[in-house]
Parts: structure tokens; sequence; C-alpha cells
């Protein structure tokens, strides 16, 4: 695990997750954690190939996958599928504790009729972006046990490897006993489109960027464009691009030493004052203080 990357969604040049894998031999990640509002990892749309789970602990948060928002209770678990559009939020302004576990399919591909049976039928199904596990679903609390031990055993692949088969098997039950769908969940033609922007603006948010350039990168409309962002981000595009320019300023505070003049110049903002005002917005301080902060923490 890279120590710099903790507690950062960190995004390749295509807007998918670079996973901070727990081994960098071994791709899963797993962490008893938790979510507020304003943590860095709240409200940051992704997608990866791995799939993830979440099951909550305590708490109420939501995920949204593909624009769909999804409210989840103490006990209940969401699976999301592969290279879906996805990001969790908090609810009620109060914190929930939760562990997640993602993991690369391939961990799985034993032999060609394991992936043929088992894992495309899944992966690749465009009707199947999630499946939630709940008190009134009868596989919530098998699915729940198995979840709960992952901590225990989080550098220990072939643990891990045993315990991923047994939430697999689950799945499989769960969508066959759904028709291979939970709910009507729709595959969305804007889909494409968002990822592109996203791949767009994750390359270009260093410069300046109007929102044509973004709807243009996408092949869509102005209108459009407001329309999925809102739909895939929950946010608007000019939006989205502030709190990823936000996050890559938090991201530079923690892992160098560079000014502030020197971030802001890095990030597209205007000047220290602007990206400042912006960043206490966010996460509910002064860049100087939000440095201070993690210094102390990696010194402790």
């Amino acid at each position: 695990m890279k120590r710099e990357y903790m507690g950062l969604i960190v995004k390749r040049d295509d807007g998918s997750e670079e996973i901070n894998y727990d081994d960098e031999s071994f791709p899963s990640y797993i962490y008893d954690g938790w979510i507020k509002p304003n943590v860095t990892w709240e409200k940051v749309p992704h997608f990866h190939e791995d799939i993830e789970i979440v099951t909550v602990k305590a708490g109420r948060m939501a995920y949204s996958v593909n624009g769909n928002i999804i409210t989840l209770n103490a006990g209940d678990t969401i699976f999301v599928n592969s290279n879906q559009i996805h990001y969790s939020l908090s609810l009620d302004n109060a914190t929930a504790t939760y562990v997640i576990f993602i993991a690369n399919p391939s961990i799985l591909n034993s032999s060609v009729a394991v992936e043929m049976e088992a894992l495309l039928p899944i992966i690749n199904n465009p009707g199947l972006s999630y499946l939630r596990f709940r008190d009134i679903n009868e596989n919530a609390r098998q699915i729940y046990d198995v979840m709960m031990t992952l901590p225990g055993i989080r550098r220990d692949p072939f643990q891990i490897t045993i315990k991923f088969f047994e939430i697999w098997a689950i799945i499989l039950k769960q969508t066959k006993s759904y028709g291979m769908i939970e709910e009507a969940v729709e595959t969305d033609v804007h889909s494409r489109s968002y990822k592109a922007m996203m791949h767009f603006i994750q390359k270009e948010y260093q410069k300046p960027i109007t929102l044509d350039e973004i709807s243009a990168s996408g092949n869509v409309s102005r209108s459009q464009c407001n329309k999925v962002f809102h739909k895939y981000a929950g946010d608007s595009p000019v939006n989205y691009l502030l709190n990823l320019r936000v996050r890559k300023v938090a991201e530079y505070l923690r892992t160098t030493s560079y000014t502030l003049s020197e971030i802001a110049a890095l990030t597209g903002f205007n000047g220290t004052s602007y990206m400042s005002e912006m960043f206490r917005k966010s996460f509910d301080q002064s860049p100087r203080e939000y440095r201070k902060t993690w210094q102390n923490n990696d010194q402790a």
C-alpha cells in the first residue's frame, strides 16, 4: 500500500481509479473504514475494473451507482460491479462505519469454465450495475458475516481468495433469484460520454477549461453535459472540475513541500486566495492547517 495515497481516490488519465492495493502483488484492498461529510473520499465519481463491496456496520450512508442513489443502513451490503461509475456519500450529517472490499475478479479466474459460468455472466451483464443486500433479503446476513471477517485476514492472499469465492457464491445466488437483476437498472447510453468527459477533465484540469470544451469532449451539447454530470456526479461539470482541483491541492499538501503559490499553479487556480477559499469550503480548514494536521499525524 502506498502511504501517500491513504484517504485519497487517485485517478488515472481515463478517470478510472488507481486502487491502492494492500499488497502490490495481490489485487485486493480491505479496510475497516468510516465516512462523514467532507472527507476526501466522499462524492468523488470514479470507476475501476475491480468489483467493490461495502457492508455498513453502524449508521447510514449511501452509494451513487450510474446516477442511482442507494441508501444503506446498518447491516446492509452493496456490491458494485466492474467499471460502474460510483461514489460514496454520507447521510444525516453523521459518521457511518463500514467494511470495504475492493478486488479484481481475476482472483477468482481459476479456469475457463469458472470464467464462463461464474464470472462473465456477472461482470459483463449490462443490466447488473449493483446489488443491494438488506434485512429483507435472505442473503444479507450471510454476506454480512463473511465481510466482517475480512479485516482480520487483510494481508493473507490465500484466505482472502477463499472468502472471495464465498462472497461470489452469494452474489451468484442473489442474481439468479432476481433473474440477474435486483432492480430495474437500465444501461445508460450516456455513461460513455461521461467517462470521456471525466477523462478530458482529468487530463486538462491544470489549464483553463470551458463548459464548451467539456461537452465537446463527450460529444454532447452544453445542456446535455449538465444533465449527464448531475446524474452521474450529482453536481455540475464546473463544480466537478473545481472539486477535482481542490482534491489535487490536498494531494500536493500531503505529499510535497511545494508552496501554496506553486500548488495553485499546478492545480489550475488563479492565485492562492481563491484556492484557499475553495479549499476551506471543502475541508473546513485552510491549506496550511490541513498540511500541518497531516504532518502531525504522519509523525505520530
